[in-house]
């Protein structure tokens, strides 16, 4: 399982934006191939900071997704958004507690 995390911040009247953004293609998102968990965070202390959390089965998957016009679509939509430059993780999963 490959994991990807990004931190994004934005300005806060640019977030309302981002959510109808990213509350329309969540689905679509989460249901391309190789997807199998997409979350939303926002940060406890900075409410102008937020974070995806995403599972792929593999970098290939996460790379057909990056390349795909969905993909594009949403973040030319997103970065224009942005009061800092995004931050952005990938990490492989080692252990779960449940």
């Amino acid at each position: 399982m490959f994991i990807r995390i990004v931190k994004m911040s934005f300005d806060n009247s640019k977030i309302e934006t981002f959510l109808k953004n990213f509350n329309s293609n969540k689905t679509k998102i989460r249901n391309f191939e190789g997807c199998r968990l997409l979350e939303l965070y926002k940060d406890k202390n900075n409410s102008s900071i937020f974070f995806t959390y995403s599972y792929w089965e593999s970098e290939t998957h996460l790379e057909a997704y990056r390349n795909s016009d969905l993909f594009k679509t949403v973040w030319a939509k997103t970065k224009v958004l942005f009061n800092d430059k995004p931050q952005a993780w990938s990490v492989d999963k080692i252990e779960t507690l449940p």
